[in-house]
């Protein structure tokens, strides 16, 4: 394993872009992410009694191919009841229409004050503002990094390759949270990236077991939050044969998750 100076733009395949879109008054505040080729996706997410409406959504989401994701920051969209579950699918229809999917093959995700609808013109007009600025450079991974934080004094991400079955995967990682920390997980959203080619059981079971020995063992404030969630998405663009049992591969895969998410 090589860790390389990158992060969720490093897999192949994927671009990503952060902008100011005006949910906060100064600070870029919109994620996106996108894949060339549909993802096999996997996720954590809160064990809160209270569940955001991006975690609800999210939580079916991950059970179809993904194609994108949508992130802000600033408003939380939890605790507003259905209209912020038709709220979390306009957002997720917004970016599906550019990129030529459903809205059920995109994951959303929101950090920031509770309880408060999501300002529905500056998402969908924030989402036609960002598409266009995405690329699979470093620096379009460090605007998407800088775009999650809320009260983060500092971006996180992180990038490793690895080889599997002769082929080199790659795979990325981003992070936000600093308080409302405790098991488990965090006021903390995650993406991961890679181009491995893994099957979605084995994908659910490397990201379970790494976010058991990582954001789950950490506690700073005793509170947990609405929102935490934790997504991989792996679009097999590294053309390795396909990890679909516990192997020698599998072991590579997961033991460089693991270091991907103890590192965020």
């Amino acid at each position: 394993m090589k860790e390389i100076n990158a992060n969720v733009t490093a897999p192949m395949g994927f671009k990503a872009g952060g902008q100011a879109v005006g949910i906060k008054k100064v600070k870029k505040d919109m994620a996106i992410i996108v894949s060339e080729k549909p993802c096999v996706a996997s996720g954590c997410f809160t064990t809160n009694v209270v569940k955001a409406a991006p975690v609800l959504w999210d939580m079916e989401v991950v059970k179809n191919p993904v194609s994108g994701v949508v992130v802000n920051s600033g408003n939380a969209n939890a605790c507003t009841g259905q209209q912020g579950i038709d709220d979390a699918k306009a957002t997720a229809g917004k970016l599906g229409s550019l990129i030529g999917v459903n809205a059920e093959n995109v994951l959303v995700c929101s950090t920031g004050v509770i309880g408060v609808n999501l300002p529905m013109d500056k998402m969908l007009a924030g989402v036609d503002k960002v598409f266009p600025t995405i690329g699979d450079t470093k620096e379009c991974g460090d605007m998407a990094a800088e775009a999650i934080m809320t009260t983060d004094t500092y971006p996180k991400k992180v990038a490793v390759t690895i080889e599997v079955g002769g082929k080199e995967v790659t795979i990325g990682g981003m992070a936000k949270g600093s308080g409302m920390i405790n098991p488990n997980m965090a006021t903390m959203l995650c993406f991961i990236t890679t181009d491995c080619a893994i099957a979605k059981p084995m994908l659910d079971k490397a990201l379970k077991d790494a976010v058991a020995d990582s954001f789950n063992m950490i506690c700073v404030d005793g509170d947990m939050s609405t929102n935490d969630t934790v997504l991989a998405l792996a679009n097999g663009m590294a053309e390795n044969t396909v990890i679909d049992s516990e192997n020698e591969d599998y072991t590579k895969f997961a033991e460089a998750l693991m270091f991907i998410t103890k590192r965020l």
